[in-house]
């Protein structure tokens, strides 16, 4: 079963707390996003080690629930 935009969101905030999170429904068919993601918590990380850490704040689930995830991440601004 794909993750809807308000699951995607859910995880991402319990890492990333301080985050303005924006999810995109790329299809409309509930399996390809894009996640806009501004955090203090991506300050002094290269863009590598930002997609790492959002991937490790979804749990496993890239690949399975969640087929497709554009990433646009950096600090606050």
């Amino acid at each position: 079963m794909p993750m809807t935009a308000s699951a995607i969101e859910d995880l991402l905030r319990e890492t990333f707390t301080d985050a303005e999170i924006t999810i995109i429904d790329l299809r409309g068919d509930g399996d390809h996003y894009k996640a806009v993601i501004k955090s203090d918590a991506f300050a002094g990380m290269n863009r590598v080690r930002q997609h790492q850490a959002v991937y490790a704040a979804l749990k496993g689930r890239m690949g399975g629930e969640l087929h497709a995830l554009a990433l646009e991440t950096g600090p606050k601004e």
